[in-house]
């Protein structure tokens, strides 16, 4: 079960800050996000090397992407594309409204069910499949969200009951100043139990070795012409690996 917290804030010279957690078998082969695709020179994305697509990216234009698993939905399946070429057609658009009504337009039954948020300075939209035809798409409003395997903010997920008033009272990050301390101490955060994503934990590792493989903090500039997306990353569990800069 991933992890992806947004906060967006319109009048800041950061409108939109994302943080998330990649939760992934231990053994599934992974690059970090770079410019992986010649064809797609804009994109910068972590490449996951056994399907070939990504889990969360950004673009020149300042368009964020990322997808997440709903419950029950780890891996690939029989006769299912991968929902990680879903971030890089996302990124090949220039904005957010754009890649919505792309994605909004899917047949989702060629892919297994799958959260996805697709953001910008100006705009950001929660995409959920269900292993139905349609795709449902709606608008996130301003504030700090959560998004796991379950709906947007769901409290029924034990991540989102325990994390999202921690996430809402915590100080917002300031990009530009470097200052993200409260939210690294939570992306780090081991919970009470940390030995299975059904506990309330940010990281985690379980027995059969499925836990928290990467971190990243993102950023939106409100000028994306002279400004440039922020990315920090973490190759590792984030209270063990330092997050240093992509873009």
């Amino acid at each position: 079960m991933c992890t992806l917290i947004i906060c967006r804030r319109p009048n800041s010279d950061w409108p939109v800050i994302v943080a998330a957690n990649r939760d992934e078998m231990a053994g599934r082969p992974w690059l970090a996000p770079a410019r992986h695709w010649p064809a797609r020179a804009e994109v910068v994305a972590g490449l996951d090397q056994l399907a070939g697509g990504s889990w969360m990216g950004v673009n020149d234009h300042g368009l964020f992407a990322g997808i997440l698993n709903r419950m029950g939905t780890l891996g690939p399946a029989p006769g299912k594309r991968s929902r990680g070429e879903l971030v890089l057609d996302a990124l090949d658009h220039a904005d957010a409204s754009l890649a919505a009504q792309a994605l909004a337009d899917l047949d989702s039954r060629s892919w297994r069910p799958f959260n996805m948020v697709v953001a910008d300075n100006r705009d950001a939209f929660w995409i959920k499949a269900c292993g139905h035809a349609r795709v449902t798409v709606a608008p996130i409003p301003t504030g700090v969200h959560m998004l796991t395997a379950y709906d947007l903010d769901d409290r029924t997920s034990p991540r989102v009951a325990t994390y999202l008033p921690r996430f809402q009272g915590a100080t917002i990050p300031e990009p530009g100043r470097g200052e993200w301390a409260d939210w690294i101490a939570l992306m780090g955060d081991p919970g009470e139990d940390s030995d299975g994503e059904e506990h309330a934990a940010m990281c985690f590792t379980r027995a059969d070795g499925f836990g928290t493989m990467s971190s990243s903090l993102i950023a939106l500039p409100a000028d994306n012409l002279t400004t440039r997306p922020l990315w920090l990353f973490s190759p590792g569990k984030p209270r063990d690996a330092q997050y240093t800069p992509i873009v």
